[in-house]
């Protein structure tokens, strides 16, 4: 083999080399809930998000009965949550904008959340939380990309 095929050989094995990151390197795609949170007031913080799928503590008792539970950095006013390999049924999320990080959403001497908070399916808090069946959702199993607007 000459010098010019040698080099044509490496060059063609460096060529298909680079191509192996796109093919062999690629993340696997895994089915989730995907909540996007782009109104946060400032970069305080941080942004907690619970899954819940039973009424049971929703949605003030996240800590203890949240099924999932994810506290994001807060990026330039915006946070995304992921919940991955979550089984089909149904389900209610709450977010909570923890300027403080202290684990819980804040009120004022008369009960009123002085951090921002959000619920699916455009559930409001009136006089108090919504009930789980105002927030609740379907999920299929596959991707599902929630948009969560936060209240203050």
């Amino acid at each position: 083999m000459g010098k010019s095929n040698i080099r044509k050989s490496a060059l063609a094995s460096v060529l298909a080399f680079m191509n192996l990151p796109a093919i062999l390197f690629a993340e696997p795609s895994c089915p989730g809930i995907y909540v996007n949170i782009p109104n946060i007031e400032n970069s305080t913080g941080t942004v907690a998000c619970a899954l819940f799928e039973s009424p049971e503590g929703f949605p003030t008792e996240f800590l203890h009965s949240a099924t999932h539970i994810m506290m994001m950095e807060i990026r330039d006013t915006k946070a995304r949550c992921s919940f991955l390999d979550i089984p089909p049924g149904s389900y209610a999320l709450a977010v909570i904008h923890d300027e403080n990080k202290d684990g819980k959403l804040n009120t004022n001497f008369l009960g009123v959340p002085t951090e921002g908070y959000g619920f699916s399916s455009g559930a409001e808090a009136g006089m108090s939380a919504p009930s789980f069946e105002a927030a609740s959702f379907s999920y299929d199993g596959q991707n599902l990309d929630l948009t969560i607007r936060l209240d203050y």
